[in-house]
């Protein structure tokens, strides 16, 4: 009699304790772990009404664990598994074995066209969602679903299958809507994958396993500890900026009880929407029996100072609360064996993340992303500074949003100083639905909290003026568009001026929270203090000038730079002076480019003179901008929603491709590269050490890979190539992951940063942040 195996472990490999332990799993033990958790996740991704969908998810993600490994049950395999867990053996002696297309074809062959959806998950549950057709034949499921396989799985399959017998495609709740079966899909995928992991890791890593989060508190008791937080730390009132954020404080939690669905937050920047919002969406989530709150935030410069203040505020239930997750050590790279093992699933309450992990996760078709995408169901979602969206991808992602909310009981809160951006009207008729303002009256509050002048200086101003200029005052801030223009403005500025300091996306995390600490320092210490920074400052960063200097952007850009101008509404007024670059390299291109034209064209209007950032001006920005666009296709240019049309027979239902999709969603379109910068001590330190072992272990791989989140400079791939050529970093990765900058003491500026690889003119539009 063949004993089969699912998985191997080597006791060497694990603690101790468990020594004792087998060490080896059966299929059927794995599979019925994997069973019961994928169909509890499938079923808590509806809401308790959702009677239909629930029972459905339910079923059919317990078959998907059901099957998955039904490839395991060959003799290839189980030659491959004891090979692979011979030490004598080299990876690269292995090759591949095949066993996810047996469930798949085994979902086709008893399910009919239904068991597409099981196909779909079943053979891409560890390669990936793949397209149903493509020019890579071998690899699309058409093609897979054709393929000979070995056969001696069937006499181990499971013999429950009569108990589903009764599924057929007219069964599947979303027969009727490509867009929504494919998101279905996708999250099943995730069900599976996520359960798939957690299974195989109770048995390969126990410890790990055990490390993992158990239930928490509820978001009653987040709720009240914020609230316990909040009036603590900002007791009522000092000035009338402060008055005004506790109304808006106390008009978000007034609507806590409202229907889920979708709201907005017009807030004028640096009016307290942060801590209103999070207030709104945890007595929302509490009312409403949802799991977690997702915080997205549009950039990567500033995520780890808003978890910091989620965290303080919630520090009374422990640092697992929040949970910060974005790309600098992205999880999904296929070619490390470490990725899945750093892959979040997103398993704590509050996450905060952002814009391209979200959005590009719900696109997304390799495991690693979509592992978390059945933890977003049942949330409370908000899109800090939802404008920033950009308009060749609005369609898709307003449609997944509008997935999210109808189905799967999450609310999104559109929170943003720059609203209305997104609700659908007759110009723009891809919009959100029954949008409902938490804020009465946005009109009377932005009146209320205006504390900033605007000047226009109609005739371009050289680095030099502006280098005069900022001297001239104690303190305040220059803010330009790119990271080339930064850097040579503040070396202008350095020679004219003392008390300078600089801030751009060339510098590591942990050197822009050092720089940042200095400048609040300063500022609240009455200290000169003159900065030059690119836009990184303008989404949550709390600074507070006097007086701020911005070259032209978009309208919504010159609305947050202004929030960073007497902002706690200390002084009469601050003074926002917006300037274009006589310097014609420092003007960006492409879409910075059409959009700084178009605010300068809205400001120069005679009916904006005295409010250019108002309301009014802002609502002509975006019917000019998001509005009038030409035609659906501009708000979709990838054409992705025509990826996910249902096909005209029942043998290819669901025609889908997932794999196209995911390339084509892609927020920042130059794919980044991170570089590890030895900033200070720890850092040097931790890189040190990881050169000197030859074989680290899995975890510490992973705990390594986490604290040198706060070292990385991410880089374009033209430029990560042009730092091979110049030896500024090895070719080959350390531990097959991390690239390392070889003499930061030479290629990294104590001031500014990641010094330029290449000498000569560089495309502006390449440096942006």
């Amino acid at each position: 009699m063949i004993i089969h195996i699912a998985h191997r472990r080597t006791a060497e490999s694990e603690d101790k304790r468990y020594i004792d332990d087998p060490l080896w799993e059966h299929p059927h033990g794995h599979a019925n772990q994997v069973e019961a958790m994928t169909a509890v996740f499938a079923e808590r991704m509806f809401p308790e009404h959702r009677t239909e969908l629930r029972t459905f998810a339910r079923k059919i993600g317990g078959i998907a664990g059901r099957w998955h490994d039904l490839g395991k049950f060959t003799q290839a395999f189980q030659t491959y598994l004891h090979r692979a867990t011979d030490p004598d053996c080299h990876a690269s002696d292995l090759g591949r074995v095949d066993h996810s297309t047996a469930g798949a074809h085994y979902a086709v062959e008893m399910l009919g066209p239904l068991g597409l959806i099981l196909a779909y998950v079943v053979a891409g549950h560890h390669a990936g969602l793949a397209d149903w057709d493509s020019q890579s034949s071998e690899s699309a499921l058409k093609y897979r679903l054709r393929k000979t396989i070995d056969q001696e799985w069937r006499s181990c399959a499971p013999g429950e299958v009569l108990k589903i017998m009764q599924f057929s495609a007219k069964s599947f709740p979303l027969p009727r809507d490509g867009f929504a079966a494919a998101l279905f899909i996708r999250m099943l995928f995730s069900c599976l994958t996520d359960a798939d992991f957690l299974a195989t890791e109770r048995f390969m890593s126990p410890d790990k396993a055990a490390q993992r989060p158990s239930e928490g508190p509820g978001m009653a008791r987040l709720s009240k500890t914020l609230d316990e937080w909040l009036a603590a730390r900002f007791p009522e009132a000092e000035t009338q900026v402060h008055r005004h954020r506790h109304d808006v404080l106390r008009a978000c939690r007034a609507r806590a009880e409202d229907e889920t669905g979708f709201f907005s937050l017009t807030v004028p920047t640096g009016g307290g929407k942060t801590f209103s919002s999070l207030s709104f969406a945890l007595r929302h989530a509490a009312h409403h029996d949802l799991r977690r709150v997702i915080y997205v935030i549009p950039f990567t410069s500033i995520i780890e100072q808003t978890a910091d203040r989620f965290r303080e505020a919630l520090a009374a239930l422990g640092p697992e609360i929040v949970l910060e997750h974005h790309a600098n050590l992205d999880v999904d790279d296929p070619k490390t064996q470490h990725t899945r093992l750093s892959a979040e699933n997103w398993d704590a309450p509050v996450i905060v993340t952002t814009n391209v992990q979200f959005f590009e996760s719900l696109f997304a078709h390799r495991p690693g992303r979509c592992r978390k995408l059945h933890r977003i169901a049942g949330s409370v979602i908000i899109l800090d500074e939802s404008q920033s969206l950009p308009v060749t991808l609005l369609r898709p992602a307003l449609e997944v949003l509008k997935e999210l909310t109808a189905r799967y009981g999450c609310s999104v809160v559109s929170c943003t100083a720059t609203q209305p951006a997104l609700g659908r009207r007759s110009d723009f008729p891809i919009g959100l639905v029954d949008m409902r303002e938490l804020v009465s009256n946005p009109e009377t509050l932005f009146t209320a909290l205006k504390r900033v002048q605007v000047h226009y200086c109609t005739q371009p101003v050289t680095d030099h003026d502006l280098a005069g200029q900022l001297a001239g005052v104690k303190q305040g801030m220059i803010i330009v568009n790119t990271r080339r223009h930064a850097r040579e403005l503040f070396d202008v500025l350095d020679k004219v001026s003392d008390h300078c300091l600089h801030l751009s996306a060339r510098m590591c995390p942990q050197h822009r929270t050092t720089v940042l600490n200095e400048i609040r320092a300063r500022l609240k210490a009455e200290q000169e203090c003159r900065v030059v920074s690119t836009q990184l400052v303008e989404a949550g960063v709390d600074l507070d000038f006097p007086v701020i200097w911005r070259a032209m952007a978009s309208l919504p850009s010159l609305v947050q730079a202004a929030g960073r101008c007497n902002r706690e509404g200390r002084a009469r007024t601050g003074n926002l002076f917006i300037f274009v670059p006589h310097e014609k390299q420092h003007i960006p291109a492409g879409e910075q480019r059409k959009t700084a034209d178009l605010t300068r064209e809205i400001i120069e209007l005679p009916q904006y003179g005295n409010d250019p950032l108002g309301l009014k001006a802002i609502d002509h920005y975006f019917r000019l901008h998001y509005w009038n666009a030409q035609g659906t296709h501009d708000w979709d240019k990838g054409d992705i929603m025509q990826l996910f049309k249902l096909g005209s027979c029942p043998e290819s239902l669901f025609p889908f491709q997932f794999k196209t999709a995911a390339e084509r969603f892609r927020l920042i379109d130059d794919g980044q590269r991170p570089i590890i910068i030895p900033w200070d001590d720890r850092s040097e330190t931790l890189v040190e050490t990881l050169r000197k072992i030859q074989k680290p272990a899995r975890e510490f791989i992973a705990k390594a890979s986490r604290t040198l989140q706060r070292y990385i400079v991410t880089v374009p791939e033209w430029e990560f190539a042009q730092m091979i050529q110049h030896a500024m970093i090895d070719p080959e990765p350390l531990h097959g992951r991390f690239f390392i900058l070889t003499h930061p003491g030479h290629d990294y500026d104590a001031f500014t940063g990641l010094k330029n690889s290449v000498k000569g003119p560089i495309d502006p539009a390449r440096l942006i942040g």
